[in-house]
């Protein structure tokens, strides 16, 4: 049975990451890109129950600063089907600091920018936890080293990405040991599309 049943079925959270978490890294992205808007709100939602996700679960603790770790994606949002693929790609920065610098990797990168992106956690965000434990926060950009192989670093209001990533927020909810599911924000409002992440390593 593949996430898209398992879902439709009524799945509770569980059952679906031990599947997941046991499939085979191309069995695991093969369900997750099944999944259209119905089926990752659904996921969305059922993910209200996981345990929190950490930083760690974008880039884990063995990994160095500045060091990119790749999460491919398939979102909800109304374009062709090539378009609705990307990546998000995080590093820990050099200073230590408790957040993740990322950019996300997309066939319309050159023409919309980066999107570039702080991710950090919630905790101290009363009206954000709820949403999820880890906030992707475009409202941010790096303000320190990135991996040189990743785009200038520039902020959301510049070139026409200010329509895309301006104003944004994602909030991240946990499925898997590889797999978590994002809502995106504008402002404070529910734009009611996701997208949904698995980790390559």
């Amino acid at each position: 049975m593949q996430l898209r049943d398992m879902l439709k079925a009524g799945a509770q959270l569980p059952e679906i990451s031990d599947w997941l978490d046991r499939a085979s890294s191309s069995q695991r992205l093969e369900a997750a890109f099944e999944l259209g808007r119905g089926g990752q709100r659904s996921l969305y939602r059922l993910a209200e129950a996981a345990q929190p996700i950490t930083l760690e679960h974008f880039v884990p603790e063995e990994m160095n600063a500045v060091e990119p770790v790749h999460h491919r994606g398939r979102n909800t949002l109304p374009l062709p089907p090539k378009h609705r693929l990307f990546e998000k790609r995080f590093c820990r920065p050099r200073d230590g600091s408790a957040r993740l610098f990322g950019y996300n990797q997309s066939p319309s990168r050159k023409l919309i920018g980066p999107g570039y992106f702080v991710a950090r956690s919630t905790e101290k965000e009363p009206a954000w936890k709820s949403r999820g434990a880890i906030v992707v926060d475009y409202f941010q950009v790096p303000d320190g080293e990135v991996p040189t192989s990743w785009p200038e670093v520039v902020p959301n209001t510049k070139g026409l990405q200010r329509f895309v990533f301006k104003g944004t927020r994602d909030f991240m909810r946990r499925v898997s040991n590889h797999v978590s599911i994002g809502a995106a924000y504008k402002g404070e409002k529910a734009l009611d599309h996701y997208f949904i992440l698995v980790r390559e390593i």
